[in-house]
């Protein structure tokens, strides 16, 4: 119900749809987690609680009542002019791995019908990336000939992954990271458990997502990384008792979530550590060098350690060791002792070798 940190682009929408011409596709975008579909369906419930003109006195907000019908009907998916897109099934029941052509033309059929409640029909696009090319062109087709009364609303968290075409018919709408107070005020208002400088400390790993915030305190990510740090700073000899144990955690069914965490977790700490490392200034103005204890004395000792080049081999074995993971199924356990076991290779000084 609550969108905070987005207020200019909420105002945009808002004057888009005052002006009595707003746009019919919107192309919302910008990093994943930080609140484009949460503005989506924002806009959504605005348009099919507001289905005429703006009066002598214009809402100021996009806001509708979360305890109003509309409300429950869109939350409980039981609103006709509503219809939102997302990777559909295939015949074993399995999620597919983008959006498929006969995704997109439940669209067609959609926009074809008279407005049930004589206002708007909206579509929700969950996410245009997902869109294969087949989907893509379809979705084109709908945009080249909008019918009237209709607002496509595309989620997209990469927009150079869309055809050109496609993003050329719609109107952009990009969201930013949001500041370290607001983002704890999304994590306040979802985990009250949380105290403030755990919060804080995710605000700052997640770079201003709080979708992605959430999703790293539901798995446990900030325990995660304090134990990834501890790890680490056994660097360059590396704990191999402690890596077991640490790898342990995402053995079997229930580890995968941790182990989705885990991999996103070093990747984002290894890029910090190649921007930061051995730096005397934050990584950005205002940023506390200590994420977490000893994580500032860390990176810089660790920053220091090898070359540019080797960080950069680094970051591109790593991320063939996940890919490879994925791709053969391979054991998890295995896939996190060898990406540790790369870092202490990248930190260790090379050996010398004798001439003779």
């Amino acid at each position: 119900a609550d969108l905070i940190g987005h207020g200019a682009a909420e105002a945009t929408l808002l004057q888009a749809w005052a002006s009595g011409r707003p746009h019919h596709a919107w192309l919302i975008s910008g990093p994943r987690g930080i609140g484009k579909a949460t503005l989506a369906y924002r806009f959504a419930r605005f348009l099919l609680s507001n289905p005429g003109p703006a009066g002598p006195v214009p809402p100021e907000t996009l806001a509708v009542a979360a305890n109003s019908a509309l409300f429950n009907r869109i939350a409980a998916g039981g609103h006709s002019d509503l219809l939102t897109v997302e990777r559909g099934v295939d015949a074993k029941g399995k999620v597919r791995s983008g959006i498929a052509v006969e995704d997109v033309r439940r669209i067609t059929e959609f926009l074809h019908r008279t407005a049930f409640e004589g206002g708007w029909r909206v579509v929700i696009v969950d996410c245009a990336d997902d869109l294969n090319r087949n989907g893509a062109n379809a979705l084109l087709k709908i945009l080249e000939e909008p019918p009237r009364n209709a607002m496509l609303l595309l989620v997209c968290h990469s927009p150079g992954s869309l055809p050109p075409t496609v993003r050329s018919r719609c109107r952009r709408l990009t969201l930013q990271p949001l500041d370290t107070e607001a983002t704890c005020a999304v994590i306040g208002a979802h985990r009250s458990d949380i105290g403030l400088e755990d919060a804080a400390t995710l605000a700052r790993i997640s770079e201003g997502r709080p979708g992605y915030a959430l999703a790293l305190a539901e798995q446990g990510g900030l325990q995660l990384f304090r134990d990834l740090i501890s790890l680490c700073d056994t660097l360059p000899d590396l704990d191999i008792p402690k890596a077991h144990a640490m790898a342990e955690r995402f053995a079997g069914p229930n580890g995968a979530g941790a182990f989705e965490v885990f991999r996103a977790l070093f990747r984002w700490w290894l890029a910090r550590l190649v921007r930061v490392g051995g730096a005397e200034a934050p990584a950005h103005p205002g940023e506390p060098l200590d994420l977490v204890p000893g994580e500032a004395a860390l990176v810089a000792r660790l920053g220091s350690a090898a070359n540019l080049d080797r960080w950069l081999e680094l970051w591109e074995k790593t991320g063939r060791l996940f890919d490879r993971g994925d791709a053969l199924n391979l054991d998890r356990r295995q896939v996190v002792l060898n990406t540790l076991l790369a870092l202490r290779t990248a930190v260790r000084p090379p050996r010398a070798v004798a001439v003779r």
